[in-house]
């Protein structure tokens, strides 16, 4: 705890100025403003232990992650003429190269007319209001009937648990000895009420298990408030009452961030979430978890549209690919829309590098408010999906109760993530994803209700004991047979980056050509999902070439 506070204390330092006002003060718009470079700056790529810590570099030398120019502070001299100019300064970003500011009208004139300010968005209206919707909707009740259940040994351990856990193989990772330790999670939300008091939490202090807490949206370290969200959701994954309720990943170490301004919504949120997760990163966090996602704001005039959900546009999107970048492996829940007129995945679970989470029952049923996919740019999404009807949580109040949400089926998979990923310390942040996919119930025909379907701790490792080194090797084509008009290439690490997909029919007629530009600063791994247009029924040979290779994969259109 001690070595988290002062790198928390450092980073705060270096990266934002402060000043004593009335943080909650709505007298001023607060916006985002963005600098042209970061000429000038003290700070350089080769001595990354001035703004990162041992953790965090050594995580991208196990990876092979180079630290480049986006991972440095911004320049300290443009937030100083900031505070000339009359705005305070609340935080400056390292990945997006700005600050955010809080100012009048007069003064933000004036500070967009200074030679270094690239451009400038509003990121919180002068007031707020009851948001259209929040970062954390709840989804309304959904009723199944109930299937009769003998009780088991997994049942006596993980307590009120043990559905959302069995579904996904924990019982059986934790038996083979990985429950989490020395993994590192930073979960996001709008306060963790109660976890300073909960008997189920209380193994995370008495063994110093939380290594960080801070909140973005008042600038302070106390996080043991506001909202029972956060509570409900740490609890899948860290509580250990054995026979009670026991989480996916108990022994993990956590960072507890308020992102999340439950009061209303605004795009200011999405800036909190960008600069939790460079905190993150410079803390050396292993996985990211956040229930959190966004659509709607106060502001009719900034809420995203569908059209925004195409993996480039949102700022919580923008950051959650940047974090990702980095080594760290983020977990996103998919959003409870599913029911709803907007009824697709919100920012950030469009990112191309994170995993989304649907929803399902206990027997692995989709839940109606779970959202659906496809992205705008026509990805598969969710990516997976688990438990989020009727899943056991505890409330501030240490009592075990059922919920519903994406905000619980995420993190209960996170546990699973962070367990398999403690026993395959050797793969990549994407790699893992690739290996939980495949175990996917629906991995050979993934669609855009459940995404890959449902993961499973045993097929997973049985696939990354048989599969390593081929799986870094060859491309696979999901799904086969092709059923719907598209289909998904995985490329491997040892993809040309300029790679060109040919598709030829049985007679050998090309019937359509792909180009993709594989980009391997941003990731090592990944699925591209291409749309077919017309294709008819029948056999195809796809062609995939680059410079230095070529490969042809047989798959059946139906």
């Amino acid at each position: 705890m001690r070595a988290g506070l002062i790198l928390l204390i450092t980073f705060l330092n270096f990266l934002s100025a402060w000043s004593q006002t009335n943080s909650g003060s709505d007298a001023v718009y607060k916006q985002f403003v963005y600098f042209k470079d970061k000429a000038n700056n003290p700070f350089t790529i080769q001595q990354p232990q001035q703004f990162l810590s041992t953790s965090a570099i050594q995580r991208r030398e196990r990876y092979q992650i180079p630290v480049i120019t986006r991972d440095l502070p911004v320049t300290p001299a443009y937030v100083a003429q900031l505070k000339q100019a009359g705005a305070k300064v609340w935080y400056t970003s390292r990945w997006f190269n700005g600050a955010l500011i809080q100012c009048d009208t007069t003064t933000f004139r004036k500070i967009k007319m200074l030679p270094f300010i690239k451009t400038a968005e509003t990121v919180a209206q002068r007031r707020g209001k009851s948001a259209s919707t929040s970062g954390q909707k709840r989804a309304a009740t959904q009723k199944f009937k109930k299937t009769g259940q003998s009780l088991s040994y997994k049942q006596l351990v993980f307590g009120e648990a043990t559905s959302q856990a069995k579904l996904i193989g924990v019982p059986e990772m934790h038996q083979a000895g990985f429950r989490g330790e020395g993994m590192s999670i930073a979960v996001f939300d709008g306060g963790f009420s109660g976890v300073n008091r909960v008997s189920a939490f209380a193994h995370l202090f008495s063994n110093n298990k939380i290594t960080a807490t801070f909140d973005f949206v008042d600038k302070n370290t106390g996080v043991y408030e506001k909202d029972s969200h956060g509570t409900e959701v740490l609890s899948t994954l860290a509580a250990n009452v054995p026979n009670v309720f026991v989480g996916t990943a108990p022994q993990a170490n956590y960072s507890l961030f308020i992102t999340e301004d439950v009061s209303r919504e605004q795009r200011l949120e999405e800036v909190n979430w960008l600069l939790a997760a460079e905190f993150a990163d410079s803390m050396g966090v292993d996985i990211i978890q956040t229930s959190l996602g966004y659509n709607l704001f106060d502001g009719a005039n900034t809420s995203y549209t569908y059209a925004d959900m195409n993996g480039d546009k949102a700022i919580s999107t923008r950051a959650a690919d940047f974090a990702a970048a980095t080594g760290m492996l983020v977990v996103v829940s998919a959003g409870n829309e599913g029911n709803d007129p907007w009824q697709y995945i919100t920012a950030p679970a469009d990112a191309d590098s994170v995993l989304s989470i649907g929803a399902t029952d206990s027997l692995g049923r989709r839940a109606v408010f779970s959202s659906i996919g496809p992205t705008y740019d026509k990805r598969i999404k969710p990516d997976l999906s688990g438990q989020g009807l009727l899943a056991a949580v505890i409330n501030p109040a240490g009592n075990v109760i059922k919920a519903n949400g994406t905000s619980f089926s995420a993190p209960i998979i996170c546990g699973l993530v962070a367990g398999f990923w403690q026993a395959n310390r050797q793969l990549t942040n994407l790699q893992v994803m690739d290996y939980l996919k495949l175990s996917g119930t629906q991995a050979k025909q993934p669609d855009n209700q459940l995404g890959f379907g449902i993961p499973n701790y045993i097929r997973a490792q049985t696939l990354a004991d048989q599969l390593e080194g081929e799986l870094n090797n060859n491309f696979k084509l999901f799904p086969s047979p092709v059923s719907e008009n598209h289909f998904t290439v995985l490329m491997p690490v040892t993809a040309d980056q300029n790679t060109e997909i040919r598709l030829f029919n049985a007679i050998g007629q090309e019937v359509s050509t792909f180009s993709y530009h594989y980009n391997k600063i941003k990731s090592d791994r990944t699925f591209v999902t291409f749309e077919l247009k017309g294709l008819a029924p029948g056999i195809y040979h796809c062609v995939i070439s680059g410079i230095n290779r070529s490969e042809t994969i047989r798959f059946l259109k139906q």
